[in-house]
């Protein structure tokens, strides 16, 4: 068993703060991330406000020298998608669409771009056509025509995750152009790019059959298919994955004490997913510090943080 010191769920400034400050403390470490480009901070298109910077960046540039700088310290960075986890014995499972990683310490940083169904029949048809991970469910629908909702490098990705086995993928923006107009994806022959649609309604019996949807014009038309799969973003904290595993707020927050300690001994979460008040990177990033130190003091088993390992 490949047994990792810490897990680190979220790859936002948070996770790759908690990375940083794990692996240079010498712990065996991994951030599983969904995407290089799915958080928060990676849709900013300039940050000037953070410690340190001489000179405005954006918010994927900021994230890339987190990153490097977490992969230099020796923390491994996987992009993947995480579908499950196993927190209550002393080794924890974090589950993906890959393989199962375990680890003596999880730190939850998923943000909070999280949503709750918003278009009409979502809910209905959740698991019967609706999906939110083309990765998990493509198989599913081999040979059919799916759509995707969203206009994010995300987005265009699942998308070409389903070109590979639907027969016709339809990407729907509901905004004029896409956030990537130059991904190699959009080259596929079997995708075909809505731009400018809000999907108002999914329709079906049992599966789902249909959606309605209005162009900038309120025009309405229907589009008849088999999935659709939803990358629309909102406020709400990233939980889906945990499944009720730990301690949350009626809001979905997970609960956490001031050094980052969820319900579950050994499990901890840091920034936008514990909701915060004050929703900056540098409040994310100091609580994936905390989030760190208190994963190194539970494996260590020490009555003490430890604060300086330059020496």
């Amino acid at each position: 068993m490949n047994l990792y010191d810490v897990i680190i769920i979220g790859g936002g400034p948070a996770g790759l703060t908690a990375a940083q400050y794990a692996s240079r403390a010498r712990l065996k470490t991994v951030v599983l991330d969904k995407s290089v480009t799915a958080g928060a901070l990676a849709y900013s298109s300039k940050i000037e406000n953070y410690p340190g910077l001489t000179k405005p960046v954006s918010g994927k540039e900021l994230l890339d020298i987190f990153r490097n700088q977490a992969i230099s310290f020796g923390a491994e960075y996987v992009e993947t998608q995480v579908v499950g986890v196993n927190l209550s014995g002393d080794v924890k499972e974090v589950i993906t669409m890959e393989r199962t990683y375990t680890g003596k310490a999880v730190i939850i940083a998923t943000g909070s771009m999280g949503r709750k169904p918003s278009i009409k029949g979502e809910a209905e048809f959740l698991g019967k056509g609706v999906s939110y991970c083309a990765t998990c469910d493509a198989a599913f629908f081999k040979g059919r025509t799916v759509c995707v909702i969203g206009n994010s490098e995300e987005a265009v990705k699942e998308a070409g995750v389903l070109t590979r086995f639907a027969e016709t993928v339809y990407l729907i923006s509901p905004t004029p152009k896409l956030k990537v107009a130059d991904h190699p994806v959009l080259n596929a022959l079997n995708l075909k790019v809505l731009s400018g649609y809000s999907v108002t309604a999914i329709e079906g019996s049992d599966i789902v059959e249909k959606i309605r949807m209005i162009d900038s014009k309120h025009k309405e038309s229907e589009l008849e298919l088999s999935g659709v799969f939803i990358y629309l973003y909102g406020s709400k904290p990233i939980i889906d994955f945990l499944a009720g595993a730990i301690e949350t707020t009626e809001d979905g927050c997970i609960q956490v004490n001031r050094m980052m300690e969820a319900s579950i001994s050994g499990v901890f979460a840091a920034g936008d997913v514990t909701c915060t008040a004050v929703r900056q990177v540098v409040v994310a990033a100091s609580h994936g510090c905390i989030a760190a130190l208190s994963a190194e003091k539970y494996i260590s088993q020490r009555k003490r943080h430890r604060l300086d390992w330059s020496r």
